[in-house]
């Protein structure tokens, strides 16, 4: 297994004679969009690249603005000239590409590995970027606030990406609230008597001299200009630690305190997982409540003793078809095709969902815009956001200044008059504007005004991506492990917390006691003992192993088939990997299959064309191409206009077997070319690491669908 730093000789794509080559088809595909080196936003030169990074350009001072890069390329390849650098920053020799330690352990990887970002924060980033992108397809329209990876109006509607959105969320929205709820907890507590003093004194003497409105403004510009001042005026305290009610120190829901930025402190093993699996939780609890309630579940309403509801499996939990079923148990349900209801309602829920769920990533990739622009990461501008923020409050100090309470109340109402009588000219007034402008909405969206140039943490996350693809050395993937986390609390020094509590008090709310952990080691051994000796597990065990011996002779009739030429077949073999399997890919070439085939898909960039083909033989870790290797397909990186990752079965099926089986079902990746042919790659195990290089790699400005 290479080790960090090791250099791939990247010796250019697979030789097939079978095959059109590719610089060819890039010269003299209609429409081409040309590769251009590597240069700065404004550079017009197109002398060859020096270090032979893919990520392009314009050559020409004619390029139109439908061709001008992102400020997403631009600031990656930018970042080389950067005074401090990361390691996947630093120089290197040309035509090389880096393993920076793909498949080792997190300890061994060169940190940081992009400069003034620690790996662990990286690492969450792409983490949750993973969770987020489903779809891109590539645009050469303008982009409204200079980056791209924005979320389409036409995004496609699904349950995961609905789910993947109300986490974004909760991990955004809903955890800053909960900050923000506890601070004000704290103040009013006066447990921290010195920093409420403050504020109450403060408030009184502006109070008095009518001048809260301007002080209120003015703090919120020192608060955005003065970085420095936020934990002065508001010092942390990890929330789980802080009581709602009392304002004073608590001890965790989880037991002990495991992680600093989750709301109930429980332990992870890398940062930001103890949040994201209560995101999780979270959504998979409304969803509990959902179809308990479409069940009628009514727990108080069943019989003291009933050891046959007991041995039964609580249907809420394993089948989305419990309402029916319930109503069918009563007899009061008519047949399906008498509801004339049942149609209509489904039909219209979903059209709102799609709409629903714009909404709560609009309000999630605002926050993450707001959070970015307070707390910019390299190699975004670190001043200009701040600085335009607090200007907009300017004119607020000075409208507070001049403005009574009169004229104030003489304006809003003013103002609550227009909007209930002037109906008539407003939807006039609208009317000339939609056919004068009409695009004014998106102008006056804030990513294009106040917030135009900072982006949401997906479009950070694949420009912090792209400066690894243009020094050539690929940012590898976040840690992977199936031990769970560590029960040791998380290191906390009790005087630097600004808590009106002792010591001893501090360390006994983040560890937990003796009778603590007697007690939880008693309760899992009673539910352990419970469930053996269960009846309805019994029947369940069995039915998993009925269940999986049914899935395993699936998958042999699959073989047959595919061996027979049947598509699906093929698309099937592979996706549940051995358990002896080694992931031994990644960053040249990723194990997959084409067509049922096995081999590799193999990402060459030292060429003129950069190339991404599938090959059935591995580089075996070298970089090197095989020589006598066939390429099933190659596909110049600047001709690919879409990619889609698609599931290794449905999702029905791949419930059914992660629950029969216990394994992960390896997933797919959907490309598609200029010409608009589709090459499908199945059972790649680390899909969403190639997904990141391909869509990290070109010039291509992306949508997210």
């Amino acid at each position: 297994m290479p080790m960090p730093g090791y250099v791939f000789k990247d010796g250019g794509p697979i030789p097939d004679s079978d095959l059109k080559d590719p610089q060819h088809q890039a010269n003299h595909t209609p429409g081409a969009q040309p590769y251009m080196e590597p240069a700065t936003h404004a550079s017009t030169t197109s002398s060859p690249p020096s270090n032979g990074t893919v990520i392009n350009t314009p050559t020409s001072s004619s390029a139109s603005a439908s061709n001008a890069p992102s400020d997403s390329h631009a600031l990656a390849i930018e970042s080389a000239d950067h005074d401090i650098k990361g390691a996947v920053q630093q120089n290197h020799e040309a035509g090389e590409v880096r393993d920076m330690g793909w498949n080792d352990h997190p300890t061994n990887v060169p940190s940081p590995l992009v400069a003034k970002l620690p790996n662990e924060e990286l690492w969450t980033l792409v983490r949750r970027f993973n969770k987020q992108m489903y779809h891109v397809k590539a645009t050469n329209d303008p982009l409204l606030g200079g980056l791209d990876l924005n979320i389409v109006d036409e995004d496609e509607f699904s349950p995961d990406k609905l789910r993947s959105n109300i986490e974004r969320l909760y991990m955004t929205v809903i955890i800053g609230m909960m900050g923000f709820g506890k601070h004000i907890a704290r103040l009013r507590s006066w447990r921290e008597p010195r920093r409420t003093a403050g504020f109450c004194a403060a408030y009184a003497v502006a109070w008095f001299f009518n001048f809260l409105v301007p002080l209120m403004f003015t703090t919120l510009i020192v608060l955005i200009v003065y970085p420095p001042s936020r934990p002065f005026l508001f010092p942390h305290v990890p929330i789980a630690l802080v009581n709602s009610k009392t304002g004073g120190i608590q001890t965790p829901q989880a037991g002990m305190l495991g992680s600093k930025d989750s709301a109930t402190g429980a332990p992870e093993k890398h940062k930001g997982e103890a949040v994201e699996q209560e995101a999780h939780n979270f959504v998979s609890g409304i969803g509990s409540i959902a179809l308990s309630s479409a069940a009628g579940k009514h727990e108080q309403g069943d019989p003291d003793s009933d050891p046959l509801n007991d041995s039964v499996p609580d249907p809420t939990n394993i089948a989305s078809d419990a309402a029916a079923a319930k109503q069918s148990a009563q007899g009061n349900q008519p047949q399906a095709h008498h509801d004339k209801t049942k149609q209509p309602m489904e039909q219209a829920m979903w059209l709102k969902m799609r709409p629903i769920m714009h909404v709560i990533g609009d309000i999630a990739d605002g926050w993450e815009r707001f959070a970015n622009a307070l707390s910019p990461t390299p190699p975004f501008p670190q001043e200009t956001p701040r600085l335009r923020l607090a200007g907009i409050l300017v004119p607020a100090v000075a409208i507070g200044l001049l403005a009574t309470s009169a004229m104030f109340m003489k304006m809003t109402t003013a103002g609550i008059g227009f909007g209930f009588f002037g109906d008539p000219l407003i939807w006039r007034g609208l009317d000339l504007l939609n056919k004068t402008f009409p695009h004014w909405q998106k102008l006056l969206e804030i990513r294009n005004t106040i917030l135009k140039g900072v982006p949401t943490n997906a479009q950070l996350t694949i420009t912090l991506l792209r400066i690894g693809e243009a020094n050539k050395a690929p940012i590898p993937p976040p840690p992977r492990s199936d031990q769970p986390p560590s029960s040791r609390p998380a290191s906390i020094n009790g005087d630097e917390l600004a808590l009106d509590a002792s010591n001893e008090e501090i360390h006994e709310a983040i560890h937990k006691d003796a009778d603590q952990k007697a007690a939880e080691e008693q309760a899992e051994h009673h539910e352990g003992e419970k469930k053996k000796h269960k009846h309805g597990q019994h029947i369940l065990g069995f039915f998993k192993g009925t269940t999986k011996t049914g899935v395993e002779a699936k998958f042999g009739v699959d073989k047959a088939r595919a061996v027979v030429g049947s598509k699906h077949a093929k698309d099937h073999l592979g996706v549940l990997p051995k358990t002896d399997d080694p992931e031994l890919s990644g960053p040249v070439d990723f194990k997959g299959r084409y067509k049922g085939s096995k081999g590799w898909i193999y990402i060459s960039t030292n060429v003129d064309v950069p190339t991404l083909s599938f090959s059935s033989k591995s580089s075996d870790g070298t970089g090197l191409e095989p020589e006598k290797a066939s390429a099933k397909f190659s596909v110049p990186i600047a001709d690919i206009r879409e990619l889609k990752k698609v599931g290794g079965l449905g999702w029905k099926a791949k419930i059914v077997v992660g629950w029969a089986t216990g394994k992960t079902v390896a997933d797919g990746l959907e490309i598609v070319d200029r010409k608009g042919d589709t090459h499908k790659v199945t059972a790649v195990r680390l899909r969403e690491e190639l997904f990141n290089r391909l869509v990290a790699m070109g010039g291509q400005k992306w949508e997210s669908w």
